[in-house]
Order: C-alpha cells, then sequence, then structure tokens
C-alpha cells in the first residue's frame, strides 16, 4: 500500500506532517502535535520517527511532546543522509538534502508525495538565509527534475502572497487565474507541473522571465545569472 500524507496547520501559516502507511507513522515539523498524536491514535498508528525539514524554531516546535507520548525516535538532521531512506511499512521515504533556505534543510520524498519544508512552496520560493545562492540553486533544480506529476507539500501556506508577486513580475501570466483557484487551505498543495507554469523561482529559462529581466538589465546570459537576477528582484 502506498504511503499517505496528512497535513497539519499550526501557527499562523506553518504546515506539519504526517507520512503513513497501514500501520507506521513519521512527524515531519510536528507543531500540531496533539492533532497528530490525535491522529495517529484514531488510525491505529505507531509513530516511529519524529524529525524535521530544517531546525529553525517554528518547524522543530511541538517536538519533544511528540517523542516523550509515543515513544518515536527523534531522526536528527546528521541521520537524514542525502539519498538514504526511511521505511514505514516497508515503503521508502526518501532523503533529499537541499541545502539553501537553512544549510541543514532537507525534502521528503514519499510515492508521489514531495514535503519540502522552506526551499520550496507553493508559488515561491523561501529566503536564502544560509546565505549558499550556489547550493540554493542547485537544489530548487534538483526538486523541477522530479516528476510532473510530483504533490508538493510546502512548509508554510505563502500562495496568496505569493501569486501576487508573480502577478505583478508578470501580469501576461494565463497560469495564475487557475492557480489561484485550485488553492484550499485546508490542504496546501500543488503539483510540480503547476509550479513551473506559475512559480518565477523554477521559471529562470522561461523565454518571457528573460525577457521581464532582460527589461529590468539584469544578467540573463546563463542560468545561474538569471537565478541570482530573480533572486535579486525585491518583493
Amino acid at each position: 500500500m502506498p504511503l499517505q500524507v496528512e497535513q497539519f496547520r499550526y501557527g499562523h501559516d506553518n504546515l506539519g506532517y504526517l507520512v503513513f502507511g497501514p500501520s507506521e507513522a513519521m512527524a515531519v515539523d510536528g507543531g500540531a502535535w496533539q492533532e497528530i498524536l490525535e491522529f495517529a491514535g484514531r488510525h491505529g498508528l505507531t509513530l516511529r520517527y519524529v524529525t524535521h525539514t530544517h531546525r529553525h524554531h517554528d518547524h522543530v516546535e511541538g517536538s519533544d511532546q511528540l517523542l516523550e507520548r509515543s515513544g518515536a525516535r527523534l531522526l536528527g538532521f546528521e541521520e537524514l543522509q542525502d539519498g538514504s531512506a526511511i521505511a514505514l511499512d516497508g515503503e521508502p521515504v526518501h532523503v533529499y538534502r537541499t541545502p539553501g533556505h537553512s544549510i541543514d534543510s532537507v525534502c521528503f520524498h514519499a510515492g508521489r508525495y514531495l514535503l519540502t519544508g522552506d526551499t520550496l512552496f507553493t508559488g515561491t520560493i523561501g529566503n536564502c538565509f544560509s546565505g549558499n545562492l550556489r547550493a540554493f540553486y542547485e537544489s530548487v533544480r534538483r526538486l523541477m527534475a522530479l516528476p510532473e506529476d510530483t504533490v508538493v507539500f510546502p512548509g508554510h501556506d505563502y500562495m496568496e502572497l505569493a501569486i501576487a508577486f508573480a502577478r505583478h513580475l508578470e501580469p501576461d501570466n494565463r497560469d495564475l487565474d487557475a492557480y489561484m483557484d485550485s488553492h484550499e487551505p485546508d490542504c496546501v498543495r500543488s503539483l510540480l507541473r503547476d509550479e513551473l507554469k506559475v512559480n518565477p523561482y523554477t521559471r529562470f529559462n522561461d523565454p518571457n522571465i528573460v525577457a521581464i529581466l532582460k527589461k529590468r538589465g539584469l544578467p540573463v546570459d546563463s542560468e545561474w545569472e538569471r537565478w541570482q537576477s530573480l533572486m535579486a528582484i525585491e518583493e
């Protein structure tokens, strides 16, 4: 049976997750710890692991409560090796290290589902708090290469602000309206194919984006220059 994903909103716009099979589960960014435990109990799931997409405070809150009340094991960044897999009911959750937003950013890929933390949001990406633009560029390129039917589950719901910026940057993009119409606050997600149509930070090779950068007098000669130019635009 393929692994499933349940989303939990906490704080103002944080999104945490439970990845689970028929009997085993893993909490990712467990700020909604009470709801996660209730869901696991209601569905007869054993919480095996607690982990994080990165260790910023809003993504690690709730972890102590989950660990204390479930007996689960913490999977820290040192165990989340790039290319490794975590088994739940015999099914793999693949680990991708995606530095950029933070040095310790990680994405989790289970079947079609991709938990992206603050690396890739619906309609935008995270801030480059690590200061390593090159690493962030490589991380985003890596996610862009995944199958287009991949379901993106982000770490925050920033969709309305993200699309407002995308519309400001590219007002003639006809895909933006349909993308916004698909927004479900109760389950924030998107398909990678749609990110490739509307998210400026996945479209640095698109002729329309290149033309916009050129008009602003920004460097566009290489893919790397186009990425840096996009990152330099003030939202």
